[in-house]
């Protein structure tokens, strides 16, 4: 679609599967093609590996505001498009995921009534266990925060039996915000900290895969680095860790719900 327009609907999702328990579902709400990987790859590797479903709702391309190589290089924005489109595609691969877009054009990223609907079905369609989003807060690109506000409501949306709309009504999936660029402005708190390396490896693959971005493959290295050895250091005595641990960092919005304490 050309920018401002009405955003396309997505793919139609994947027949359910028939008989037996369904998988464990993770929805993950992205505000760019990008976006998914450098902040939960691991974590959307580590439930395909389980054989876990993830979704990943990619609400734009990033084609504006995260595609500068692809500008400075004379590409024109339907092509760029295309670029962004297929690295997300192969990075979803990767990490074992299936990736639905709904070409809502970024810089700004504009909420409407029309795209929270398109996220209402997919909250419905996937019936999510887990959700993975933005957080609220990101002072250097607001479609972060755009994309926060619609994942938030859709999810609460989807629970009322009286929103009009296909599918079932769901659960109460818990939220867990993924890791802003820059944490330290963001009001960004390390709550939840996943240890990632046995995926590892699939999810800088998965980073390969974003050309366009390049010079970001190794700084998210680096992250993980320095989330894995705070990992370490807050996982108690003699458990036996890898030495070089890998690990991505979470926030949550909502109480934890548990019957013991760990």
């Amino acid at each position: 679609m050309t920018h401002g327009t009405a955003p396309a609907s997505p793919e139609p999702p994947a027949p359910p599967e028939r008989g037996g328990t369904p998988p464990r579902s993770t929805l993950v709400v992205t505000a760019h093609a990008g976006d998914f990987v450098w902040r939960a790859g691991g974590a959307v590797a580590l439930a395909a590996s389980r054989g876990e479903k993830v979704t990943v709702a990619c609400l734009t391309f990033g084609e504006r505001g995260e595609s500068a190589k692809a500008w400075r290089e004379g590409k024109k924005l339907e092509e760029i498009k295309a670029i962004r489109r297929a690295e997300a595609e192969r990075a979803a691969a990767t990490l074992g995921a299936e990736i639905r877009f709904f070409d809502a054009g970024d810089y700004p990223l504009t909420p409407t009534a029309e795209l929270t609907d398109l996220l209402v079905a997919v909250y419905r369609d996937t019936q999510p266990d887990v959700v993975l989003t933005h957080p609220a807060e990101d002072p250097y690109n607001g479609d972060h925060p755009a994309a926060h506000r619609m994942a938030l409501e859709a999810r609460v949306l989807a629970q009322a039996i009286g929103y009009p709309g296909p599918g079932e009504i769901i659960g109460a999936p818990p939220v867990f915000f993924f890791e802003p660029h820059q944490p330290e402005m963001s009001g960004f708190r390390p709550e939840v900290l996943l240890d990632i390396t046995e995926v590892w490896d699939t999810k800088r693959k998965a980073m390969e895969c974003l050309g366009a971005q390049q010079h970001l493959w190794d700084y998210y290295t680096d992250l993980a680095v320095r989330r894995g050895v705070q990992l370490k250091r807050n996982a108690g005595p003699n458990l036996g860790l890898a030495h070089k641990t890998m690990a991505e960092a979470y926030m949550r919005p909502y109480p934890q719900i548990a019957k013991e304490l760990a």
